[in-house]
């Protein structure tokens, strides 16, 4: 999934620019909403990708699982049950499905993982906003909008994803503990 969306932030670019080029050509009209569209769709793709590259070069999928950031909330298993996350959560993509495997690392290193991811996706729904920006000069505002609020949800429901799994990853390790522990 990496090179996928490598490829897609750089193929929309490409076709941001040609928009805007054909813009300037044609005097705006369809042309500069595709070229701010692309733009943003690059901008949002390419954002991600280096987020998640920025946290992976400084955490290395480790961090403290007993910070009080990663602590589940309260109220969050009552958002979970009302947002139905138990039927959604197996049909979201994974971007490096290696990294939460069992099969290759400890249920330890993987709730660490979610840490990780957590922060990247936190961090992405923040700077989902920032092309907003772009909308006072360029106008179109609501392309800019509508492109970061559905990046931002769309983050949004990998934090949760993240939150939502942490402490049942947590509670299976105890579990596989307590029995080697009896053997």
């Amino acid at each position: 999934m990496p090179k996928l969306v490598r490829n897609l932030a750089i193929a929309c670019l490409g076709a941001s620019a040609v928009c805007a080029l054909l813009s300037f050509r044609l005097s705006g009209g369809i042309w500069l909403a595709l070229a701010v569209t692309f733009g943003t769709a690059a901008y949002h793709l390419g954002a991600r990708l280096l987020v998640g590259h920025a946290f992976d070069h400084w955490m290395g999928n480790r961090a403290d699982l007993n910070r009080r950031w990663y602590q589940p909330r309260p109220w969050e298993e009552k958002l979970y049950r009302v947002l139905r996350v138990k039927s959604w959560k197996d049909r979201m993509p994974t971007f490096y499905p290696d990294e939460f495997s069992p099969e290759k690392h400890s249920l330890d290193e993987i709730a660490q993982t979610t840490c990780q991811s957590e922060l990247v996706h936190e961090t992405n729904v923040l700077i989902s906003f920032l092309p907003l920006a772009a909308a006072i000069p360029l106008g179109a505002f609501w392309v800019f909008f509508i492109t970061s609020l559905g990046s931002a949800l769309f983050d949004l429901s990998l934090v949760i994803l993240q939150r939502y799994n942490r402490p049942r990853i947590l509670r299976l390790a105890q579990r596989q503990a307590r029995r080697k522990a009896r053997v």
